[in-house]
Formats: structure tokens, C-alpha cells, sequence
């Protein structure tokens, strides 16, 4: 006899990962699969595509062992992803700090707000942690690329994390904290509100802090969010040629050390959220397309002084 979900869709002989994706529709999340130990979508317009659907769901899981994504923007989220510094040292103002976990703390403490709430929690395979928050009303957040603070990303609207159960060459995503989900905290909301929203279906704008003040960081941090809105807005058939003169402007800054490679590449990627999945765009490519550009644009070095206060 078959097993049936409370909608109706047969569940035996899924799999973890399939039974991992109908508890997550099951909680309100929008699921879609990714390819087998990736982080890649399995499917075109994956945030279209994204459902809560058991019969959907079960489709897909039955078919391969695939990953499983969670689409932020459809399922009201805010995630904060917060990465190990692998050893590298944390610029100022956070020097000392050898994870996001710890910038996300002291940023708390200098902005006197109250420690984080208790929220789902998930550890990466590259030693991450994913907090899940919801959405605030009315605010269309979208993905950030050091945003918020070094080693801190945040996926929303145009953005997915890989859900809890999937696993890539390095290990498992696991959930730590199994707490409801947490409304996200104001102080964080308004430091990720943009000031401008990219268009429907592009990537993310990524929000860019330096290190250190004055007019030559703001006008360095300038340039990096006007190549990054260009990047988000590219259309399908210009987006490699865009991609890859965005990250030769930015390489000329990383080579003439007005900019790290770091924000650079977090900047670019997360502006190229957008283009996985349209187009035969892969997630291999977006990397080859900044690695290429990168590189190129650090033989022609741009030199600016940060240095003023």
C-alpha cells in the first residue's frame, strides 16, 4: 500500500531528499530541485518554477537523487549566510573576527541592538550557517554580497539557498537550530532596504561596505554597485559579454588595491543570481566569466587613494 502526504502525493521510495522537499513545502517553503551534489538548478526559472506542490514535488524527487533548493523571494524568507574566514585575516573594521558569525555580533553591538533571536538555523559543508528569517512586510529585500559585513551575504528576493538534507563533495547541509523561524530584526531590515530595486527577474543588486570612509571609498564603492546594477540587468544574449567587462573594471581596482578580490567577486556573482538556469547560464560559467574578468583587469591596474578619513 502506498503512502500519500495530506495532499495526495505518493511518498515511498523517494528518498531523503524528496521526503526532506515535501517537509519543507509542507512549512510554507517553495522547493525546486538542484543537480545531484550541487548548488546548481535543475531546472529553468527555478524561481518560477518553485512550488509547494506534494504531486510536483514528488515528480521531480522520483526522477534523480537531486539536491534541494529553497527559493527565497516566493517563500517570504531572508536568509543570512554567514561564512568561515578559511583562515583569512578580517579587514577593518572588524579585524580579529574569523567568521561572518562573529562580524553579524559586533555589528549587533556597535548599531545597540539586542542579541539575534533564536531562528532555523543551518550549517553549510564549508563551515556556514544559514539563519532563516522572515521577510518584513511591504520591503521587497533583495540578495547582498558583503552587505551587511564581511564574510555576510543575505539571499531574498532573485536569491535560493540549499536546503537542509542536500549534500555536495564536501558534506551535508544540516539543520543546528531547529526554532521556528524568526521575524527578521529591524536594525538588519533597514541596513539591506535598497535604495533601488533591480527589475523583476534580474539579479541582485548587491549593497557594497568598504572598509574605512571618506570620498574615495564611497566613490569605490559606487562603482562597484553601478557595475553590479549593470550585471543584474543584462539581457539574455548580452549577459557573458556584461559579466565579463563588469569584472575587468572592477579587477583594474582589486590590481590597483583600492578594492579586494573578495568583494569584488561576491559582488559579481550575487549580481549573476539571476542568470542560472536562463539562457544555459551555470553557475561553472558565472565563475569562469569573474575569474577571467578578474584577472584580466588586475594586469591593467586603476589607482585610487582610500586612504583619506
Amino acid at each position: 500500500m502506498n503512502h500519500h502526504d495530506e495532499r495526495g502525493a505518493t511518498v515511498d521510495g523517494l528518498g531523503r531528499l524528496g521526503r526532506a522537499a515535501l517537509a519543507a513545502a509542507g512549512e510554507g517553503l517553495h522547493v525546486f530541485p538542484l543537480q545531484p551534489r550541487s548548488k546548481l538548478p535543475a531546472v529553468r526559472d527555478w524561481e518560477g518554477a518553485a512550488t509547494r506542490d506534494p504531486e510536483r514535488i514528488v515528480s521531480w524527487f522520483e526522477a534523480r537523487p537531486y539536491n534541494l533548493g529553497v527559493a527565497c523571494g516566493p517563500s517570504g524568507l531572508v536568509v543570512v549566510d554567514l561564512d568561515d574566514g578559511h583562515g583569512e585575516s578580517a579587514p577593518e573594521p572588524w579585524t580579529g573576527a574569523r567568521h561572518g558569525r562573529e562580524v553579524l555580533t559586533q555589528i549587533a553591538a556597535a548599531a545597540g541592538a539586542p542579541p539575534l533571536p533564536r531562528t532555523r538555523t543551518v550549517s553549510t559543508p564549508s563551515g556556514g550557517l544559514h539563519l532563516y528569517f522572515r521577510a518584513p512586510v511591504g520591503v521587497e529585500l533583495r540578495n547582498t554580497a558583503g552587505g551587511l559585513g564581511w564574510r555576510i551575504d543575505t539571499r531574498a528576493h532573485g536569491g535560493y539557498v540549499v536546503a537542509a538534507s542536500s549534500v555536495r563533495d564536501a558534506g551535508y547541509y544540516r539543520v543546528t537550530d531547529r526554532a521556528p523561524v524568526a521575524e527578521l530584526p529591524d536594525w538588519i531590515a533597514a541596513a539591506l532596504t535598497p535604495t533601488r530595486v533591480p527589475e523583476p527577474g534580474r539579479g541582485a543588486i548587491a549593497s557594497v561596505v568598504l572598509p574605512g570612509g571618506g570620498r574615495a571609498r564611497a566613490y569605490v564603492a559606487a562603482i562597484v554597485e553601478r557595475e553590479a546594477a549593470g550585471v543584474a540587468s543584462a539581457a539574455t544574449g548580452t549577459r557573458h559579454h556584461t559579466l565579463l567587462a563588469a569584472a575587468r573594471t572592477l579587477g583594474r581596482l582589486v590590481g590597483g588595491g583600492a578594492l579586494d578580490e573578495a568583494t569584488a567577486r561576491a559582488a559579481l556573482v550575487a549580481a549573476a543570481t539571476g542568470y542560472l538556469g536562463h539562457g544555459g547560464y551555470t553557475e561553472a560559467q558565472v565563475a569562469r566569466d569573474v575569474d577571467d574578468g578578474l584577472a584580466y583587469g588586475t594586469r591593467l591596474p586603476r589607482r585610487i587613494d582610500v586612504g583619506g578619513r
